[in-house]
């Protein structure tokens, strides 16, 4: 095996669940995340020549991939099934447990622009800091925070009933 090619698979092997959890958090179907994590990690081996020197500096290069196939497969999906963006549907919540408000919690997060919804998710679900996001989404780390702090007042006036009643309920359990 040459350089490049221990490189990507020592890469793969390292990232492969994380970019799988990093599908299944954005996708509809859960199979979806499966094919995507295969064309992510084909592009790896397409590209492995590309891979940059460093293990952060390498992640954040395949997350990059990763986001691009996810991208691609958006656009595929939107003009293959004609569908309305379901993402932004408020989801009825039924009872009042922790599964309700976490689902709550990524129904206020789908409703944010895309752009916006990734930079919270990149952070947030994968780990990565604002400056390494923003190198991610090819953005300056200015505009990154900026985009952060705006998505996080939206956050916080969509989820304002939730605090009140979670905090409500807390209370009442005391």
């Amino acid at each position: 095996m040459t350089s490049n090619a221990t490189r990507a698979a020592a890469l793969a092997e390292r990232e492969a669940d994380a970019l799988l959890r990093y599908f299944e958090r954005r996708v509809e179907e859960r199979e979806d995340a499966a094919d995507l994590l295969g064309m992510t990690l084909l592009a790896l081996w397409r590209r492995s020549a590309d891979i940059p020197i460093g293990d952060e500096s390498a992640r954040m290069w395949l997350f990059g991939v990763a986001r691009r196939v996810l991208s691609t497969h958006r656009r595929g999906r939107r003009r293959s099934l004609a569908l309305a963006d379901r993402l932004r549907g408020e989801l009825a919540i039924s009872g009042g447990g922790e599964d309700a408000v976490a689902e709550r919690v990524r129904a206020a997060v789908r409703e944010l622009p895309e752009r916006d919804r990734e930079l919270i998710g990149l952070t947030h679900w994968e780990g990565f800091g604002l400056s390494e996001a923003a190198k991610i989404l090819g953005i300056r780390p200015g505009t990154a925070r900026m985009r952060y702090q705006r998505a996080r007042e939206r956050l916080a006036l969509s989820l304002a009933d939730i605090v009140m009643s979670v905090g409500r309920d807390h209370s009442l359990r005391s």
